[in-house]
């Protein structure tokens, strides 16, 4: 029921869905196609009462993805090429971030550039203790262009953001983890594991409820903070009239597990 992938592989197991980036002869390194392959991706998962979360991870264990493709960068294009073809990849990015469904990233190797970007782009960031992830573009004379220079000071601050930004620097997942990039930790043997345990989780709550405390999150992030609390009140009452906001309540009364419905 979806199109034929050349970048992407993408696999449902129960309530969750796995886009894999899959371009191991460039250690998954992301050109256009795969910006567009994943929106494609996502906008069937939507469709998909089933699915409850998603996953983004790249394919093998060397990389998730190592950045963008610079062979096909170094050809070049002019001003007026990049100012109206980069906004397509950073839309893609916010579509991530603002997907209805939680997404996870599951970073299985290097992450580098756009690797580190489309991280960031994601709601929890799951990573395997060898992971090296980082913003190296200024290394080839320019800057990250997916959103790098903007999602990393909101998660990591400031002057964390400048350094990695400015100096190019790879860093391990113990720093990335340290500095508030990465939210979970594991040994590389316990990564499938731990994503199980989480997307289980995940899976068993209303989803209305994620969709609202995500949206509340992004949206409330960006305004002052009287904004952001109306636009809470508003998520609240939005879950609050939902049949999940009853049923959730009965099962706790009722001593029992909840069976949400996204109703």
């Amino acid at each position: 029921d979806f199109m034929d992938y050349k970048d992407i592989k993408l696999t449902k197991d129960g309530a969750v869905a796995t886009i894999t980036i899959d371009r191991p002869e460039v250690l998954n390194a992301i050109r256009d196609n795969t910006m567009y392959e994943i929106q494609d991706a996502l906008n069937g998962i939507a469709q998909d009462d089933a699915i409850r979360v998603v996953v983004l991870t790249g394919a093998g264990d060397k990389a998730f993805v190592a950045g963008g493709d610079i062979s096909i960068m170094a050809k070049g294009a002019g001003y007026l090429d990049v100012i109206h073809g980069l906004p397509a990849g950073q839309q893609i990015t916010w579509n991530i971030e603002h997907f209805q469904k939680p997404v996870v990233a599951r970073l299985n190797g290097l992450a580098l550039g756009g690797g580190t970007e489309l991280a960031l782009a994601c709601d929890i960031r799951v990573a395997a203790d060898t992971v090296m992830m980082g913003v190296p573009e200024i290394n080839l004379g320019i800057i990250p262009g997916y959103g790098g220079t903007q999602r990393l000071p909101r998660i990591v601050g400031v002057g964390m953001a400048k350094k990695m930004v400015l100096t190019g620097e790879h860093i391990s997942a113990q720093e990335a983890y340290r500095i508030g990039l990465v939210d979970v930790l594991v040994p590389k043997a316990e990564l499938d594991d731990a994503m199980a345990k989480l997307c289980k989780r995940l899976a068993s709550k209303s989803p209305i409820a994620l969709a609202m405390g995500k949206e509340a999150i992004n949206m409330g992030v960006q305004a002052d903070l009287r904004t952001g609390l109306s636009i809470e009140a508003r998520c609240f009452s939005l879950c609050f009239g939902s049949q999940d906001r009853v049923e959730g309540m009965n099962a706790f009364l009722e001593k029992r597990k909840p069976a949400f419905t996204g109703k």
